[in-house]
């Protein structure tokens, strides 16, 4: 007769796997789990920076006391929430976040931004913060973008102002 293993004896069946090889689904899961973790890095780590073509786009609403106006009812309907009653960055929602919203009283920061590139910001968003393409209309935006100015040009009064852009025909963004 043949020699039996002591589990052929016993009538048990050894289920361990043998050491040294890693099971696929494993594997499978591991390299999932990286190739997230290196997107998400990746995507944290980049800058959030319009493209050179749309920070070189020029707002063509003017900041009158109408676009303002429609401006506010679209950040009070769509922003607010995060970025806060006063353009602060400290909305209701602010602290669920997982990025902090843009403070748009920041006066050092806006004025280094250029139109364009705020209506490129809400244009495509960016997580957590939605885009807008398909949610406002273009002139929305750029009214919007002409009332996010106002937290930045905003007298010691702590009321909004209006900040005066420059008409310009419209482009497309790149």
């Amino acid at each position: 007769m043949g020699k039996f293993l002591p589990e052929q004896r016993t009538g048990t069946v050894s289920t361990e796997r043998p050491r040294g090889k890693p099971r696929p689904v494993l594997l499978i899961a591991l390299v999932v789990a990286l190739a997230a973790g290196a997107a998400v890095l990746v995507n944290a780590g980049r800058n959030w920076r319009a493209v050179a073509a749309a920070r070189k786009l020029k707002n063509p609403v003017a900041a009158t006391a109408e676009a303002l106006a429609s401006g506010k009812s679209t950040y009070t309907d769509h922003c607010q929430r995060c970025h806060g009653v006063k353009g602060d960055g400290r909305g209701e929602k602010a602290a669920e976040l997982s990025v902090a919203p843009g403070d748009f009283t920041d006066t050092r920061t806006m004025s280094r931004r250029t139109d364009g590139e705020l209506f490129w910001q809400v244009t495509r968003g960016r997580l957590p913060m939605p885009s807008f393409e398909d949610k406002l209309t273009d002139r929305e935006r750029w009214e919007l973008v002409d009332y996010i100015r106002t937290f930045a040009s905003a007298p010691a009064s702590g009321s909004p102002s209006a900040f005066t852009s420059v008409s310009q025909a419209p482009r497309t963004l790149p």
